[in-house]
């Protein structure tokens, strides 16, 4: 399945990557990860830290496909607001995993911070905006949930938005604990950290599941048998077939990296910005001043091929832009489709499989995918080590 198309941006940011071998004999080993993105990258940091043998095979090379197209916008809101979760969950789980989520922010914040080269981490609030005035009733209602459970949210009228971040909008909430970082750099990083720790990495290794021996599940590769205690599926959008029966979908949709703008003026703190409408344009800076945006998401699951809808769709997001900053003097540097994962109930998916015991899934499906693959990678770590996890019930497979 081809994830992305086009001119990806964040890969241009690094000169050299670093590469690993294919994996030519068999091996034995007590955690393997299965997919070197996002996902299996923070897998694999976190057990790093462990008396584990762990090895991570990817079948392409690692970090080339969803991560290569992720936005690198950490948030702890949802794509499903708190009072919609709380309405179809309950209370309880739904401000827990909101909790969750914004603890796992703090997780990467620790994370990158910890690794051996920087990945433009940076912490920063957001805005989220009603669309249209229709809109506003549900951003309050939004706003009493999150300030009644007690997380960092500020209401903003219409002229207040328009004083702090200059552009006109009915009503919007600002929150704090968030962050950005470059989804590209930190993958990379996470893995080359984890492996000068021993985590063992190869490339250009398919792998399939076979029958189990004792203890071990074993996993047929081309040129001989993995043989591991535990086995973390982290294939992302590929997992289509289990992730469908899970309850989740694919879609695709469109980004954009401007050329730098000279000025970012009325644009406080650099927060990121998105909006109430679904499917939602959304937007956010980098170091050196370029807007990276995204949105017009389409219902289609293989990730666009033609290059001139890509570009007339860069085209649009660029447009979608300069409605809020028509001051700003930029092109279109880079722009790109890909293929994402949603699931039906907007939680992700992680967590040991219903029927197979010492095999887990971390599927970070949904808008929050890096964030919900450090709250994966550490409730995996826990039910490998430890057996349990006090919060695996709300991700679980079979929920």
């Amino acid at each position: 399945m081809k994830l992305h198309n086009g001119s990806l941006y964040w890969p241009k940011t690094i000169s050299s990557t670093q590469k690993y071998p294919e994996l030519r004999e068999s091996l034995t080993c007590d955690v393997l990860i299965v997919g070197g993105g996002m996902s299996g990258a923070l897998c694999a940091h976190t057990l790093s830290a462990y008396n584990l043998k762990t090895v991570l095979v990817e079948k392409r090379i690692v970090g080339s496909g969803s991560s290569s197209a992720n936005t690198g916008l950490l948030q702890f809101s949802n794509d499903k607001m708190l009072h919609e979760f709380i309405k179809e969950i309950g209370k309880d789980q739904a401000v827990r995993f909101y909790k969750m989520c914004l603890k796992a922010v703090d997780e990467l914040e620790k994370t990158a911070r910890s690794l051996s080269k920087p990945v433009e981490f940076n912490r920063r609030k957001s805005l989220y905006y009603a669309s249209d005035s229709g809109d506003v009733s549900k951003l309050k209602k939004e706003y009493k949930a999150l300030s009644k459970h007690g997380f960092p949210v500020t209401f903003l009228e219409e002229d207040e938005i328009e004083e702090r971040f200059g552009f006109k909008k009915p009503a919007a909430l600002l929150t704090d604990g968030d962050a950005e970082v470059n989804p590209y750099k930190f993958a990379q990083t996470l893995l080359e950290d984890a492996h000068t720790r021993g985590v063992q990495i190869y490339e250009n290794t398919a792998v399939e599941e076979g029958d189990r021996e004792g203890e071990y599940v074993i996993m047929h590769t081309p040129h001989g048998t993995i043989r591991a205690k535990n086995v973390v599926y982290s294939t992302g959008y590929e997992t289509i077939p289990f992730a469908k029966k899970l309850g989740a979908d694919v879609n695709r949709t469109y980004a954009i990296a401007t050329t730098p703008v000279a000025s970012l003026e009325k644009w406080e703190d650099k927060s990121l910005i998105w909006e109430t409408k679904r499917p939602y344009f959304y937007m956010r800076t980098t170091v050196d001043g370029r807007i990276v945006a995204g949105g017009l998401d389409e219902d289609k699951m293989e990730a666009p091929s033609n290059e001139d809808i890509i570009r007339e769709r860069g085209q649009r997001l660029l447009d979608k832009i300069k409605e809020h900053y028509p001051s700003y003097d930029m092109e279109v540097d880079s722009a790109w489709g890909a293929s994402f994962g949603e699931s039906d109930d907007g939680l992700p998916f992680i967590g040991q499989h219903p029927k197979k015991d010492n095999i887990y899934y971390c599927l970070g499906f949904g808008g929050n995918g890096t964030v919900y693959s450090m709250l994966g990678a550490e409730i995996i770590k826990d039910l490998i080590l430890y057996q349990s996890h006090p919060d695996a019930d709300i991700v679980r497979l079979d929920r």
